[in-house]
């Protein structure tokens, strides 16, 4: 075989076309497709609880063997059907399997949901030319139609981006070539079937469906309408280049007071704050890895989380006082020489006040906007990365329990202590960081919200803190 495959999957979702896919597969000698071998409700086919030698209770408690044995017959090439909701532990060994080819399966996804929809209310799922489709109509309903939408394209872009780690590429079907013989020839010559001069797709299913939207949605005025609301081409999709960020573990601080508290930082926020409040409760220990702080976890049931956001504008602010006060003067001099920011010479810096300092910070927000968006070559700082992306690194290990916000920092933290078994919160010397006078330039306002914008709509802050 050209490829080398010894085995295929078809990515696929219900009402695609699949069955008929496999049908035009299983005319072919030497290829068997085993229908849906790891879909949870069924074993290939509905009523089947058994499939080569393997019972659904064997493959229930693990899927592995089955996976192996539909490969191993030696000059013959099996594969089988995989939706998003079928078995999710086989998934990886597929997509780590190089000799696995993998074809993906797709269809105008409101044809897929009515078509659904449709084989419920009648339960007919497949029509041969002598049987007799059952007439119907189904009322369209706009919630359950997005969330089989977002399932289906949340699942089609990660296997998209993890066939593309792997560096393998699938071979793309749309359910109108799935009655084009070209197109079945070609990919039968892509499976290593290059003997085959042509392949007829199969002929014992008809469409079932074959009439226009408007007769089979019997409030089709309705959908019409619901649908003006969906966003296709993205037109309101915040544009994100920000480079990712990993879950920062080590700068996590736990607490042992009451059941446990475990901060998670944002750099730039009321960090010593926070540290100094920890410390007034009781012994503090940071510096994890991963595993350790499993273990403190382990170790704390009923311990609670949490972050502090702080409003991007001053978050900015103390960013830029960073820069100047403590920050590298290579990168100061690269701000000055390549990112259009008028910082004065070092020997002036510490004489950068009043307007004059607002209108470098000025041109410091213009270079935060163009560094979010990757338009500079300087790696993007924690202390000014975005705090929604800061908290998507955590969440690749934990999310917090709580967010709070900076502004209600005292109240917020009493209610997080009270959950967390603390009764003498002590909340004395927290307070929200204060406003210079100097920030409340509606020009600052709009340069911070126009580098921070990801941050101020997902978490409704306001445009002047």
């Amino acid at each position: 075989m050209s490829q080398g495959f010894r085995s295929f999957v078809i990515f696929a979702e219900m009402r695609t076309g699949s069955n008929l896919l496999e049908a035009t597969l299983n005319a072919v000698k030497g290829i068997t497709c085993f229908g849906e071998a790891f879909n949870p409700y069924m074993m290939g086919w509905p009523d089947k609880d058994e499939m080569l030698g393997i019972t659904r209770a064997e493959r229930e408690a693990d899927p592995l063997p089955l996976l192996a044995r539909l490969a191993d017959k030696p000059g013959h090439m099996a594969g089988f059907r995989y939706f998003h909701d079928h078995d999710p532990r086989v998934l990886d060994p597929i997509i780590r399997d190089r000799r696995c080819a993998k074809i993906i399966l797709t269809r105008n996804p409101l044809d897929s949901y009515v078509s659904t929809r449709l084989a419920w209310e009648t339960n007919q799922w497949k029509l041969n030319e002598s049987e007799t489709p059952i007439p119907a109509r189904i009322a369209y309903d706009g919630a359950e139609f997005r969330r089989m939408l977002a399932a289906a394209e949340d699942f089609r872009l990660d296997l998209v981006n993890r066939l593309q780690a792997a560096g393998q590429a699938a071979f793309w079907v749309g359910y109108d070539d799935l009655r084009d013989a070209e197109v079945m020839t070609g990919l039968l010559h892509w499976l290593g079937r290059p003997d085959l001069e042509r392949v007829e797709p199969a002929r014992d299913q008809v469409p079932q469906n074959p009439q226009e939207l408007a007769r089979k949605v019997a409030n089709f005025d309705a959908m019409q309408a619901d649908l003006r609301d969906l966003d296709p081409f993205g037109l309101h999709r915040l544009p994100h280049f920000e480079s990712r960020r990993g879950p920062a573990v080590p700068s996590f601080l736990a607490a042992d007071a009451g059941r446990g508290l475990l901060s998670m930082p944002v750099k730039g926020g009321p960090e010593r704050a926070i540290r100094d409040w920890l410390a007034a409760l009781g012994p503090v220990e940071g510096g994890f890895t991963q595993s350790t702080l499993r273990q403190w976890k382990r170790a704390h049931p009923g311990h609670r989380s949490f972050a502090v956001l702080r409003h991007p504008l001053l978050r900015a602010w103390d960013a830029f006082d960073h820069l100047l006060a403590r920050g590298n003067p290579e990168q100061r001099d690269l701000l000055r020489g390549m990112h259009r920011v008028a910082l004065p010479p070092e020997d002036a810096l510490a004489d950068l006040t009043g307007t004059a300092r607002v209108a470098v910070f000025a041109d410091f927000l213009g270079f935060l906007r163009r560094n979010l968006n990757g338009q500079t070559s300087l790696p993007t700082h924690p202390l000014w990365a975005s705090q929604t992306e800061v908290l998507s690194g955590f969440a690749r290990f934990a999310s917090p329990d709580m967010l709070v916000r900076e502004d209600r920092l005292a109240e917020e933290l009493d209610h997080l202590a009270r959950m967390a078994g603390i009764g003498d919160a002590r909340l004395d010397g927290l307070a929200p960081a204060a406003v210079p006078d100097i920030l409340r330039d509606p020009r600052l306002a709009e340069a911070a919200q126009a580098a921070y914008l990801r941050d101020y709509v997902t978490f409704g802050f306001e445009l002047m803190p």
